[in-house]
C-alpha cells in the first residue's frame, strides 16, 4: 500500500502502543524515499535512528525503540 497526500488535506500517520513487546520484524513499516540514501540515512541516525544494513539500493534503519524502515531512493 502506498499512502499519497489529499491535495486539501495534510498527510496523517496515526501510531498506536501496544503492551507486548516486539518478538520478530515489523509486518509493515515506513519506508521514505530520499533523492541521497546515503545522506537520508545520515540524517536520520543523528536524532537517534540506528542504521541497520545497506540492501542494494537501499538502507535499512530502526528507531530508537527498534521500529524498522527503510529508506528508498526515490522514483
Amino acid at each position: 500500500m502506498l499512502v499519497r497526500p489529499v491535495p486539501e488535506a495534510a498527510l496523517r500517520l496515526p501510531f498506536h502502543r501496544v503492551p507486548e513487546p516486539k518478538s520478530a520484524e515489523n509486518r509493515v513499516h515506513l519506508a521514505p524515499w530520499a533523492e541521497d540514501v546515503e545522506a537520508e540515512a545520515g540524517r536520520l541516525v543523528r536524532p537517534g535512528a540506528t542504521r541497520r544494513v545497506r540492501i542494494e539500493d537501499w538502507v535499512a534503519t530502526a528507531d530508537p525503540e527498534g521500529n524498522e524502515f527503510d529508506v528508498l531512493p526515490a522514483e
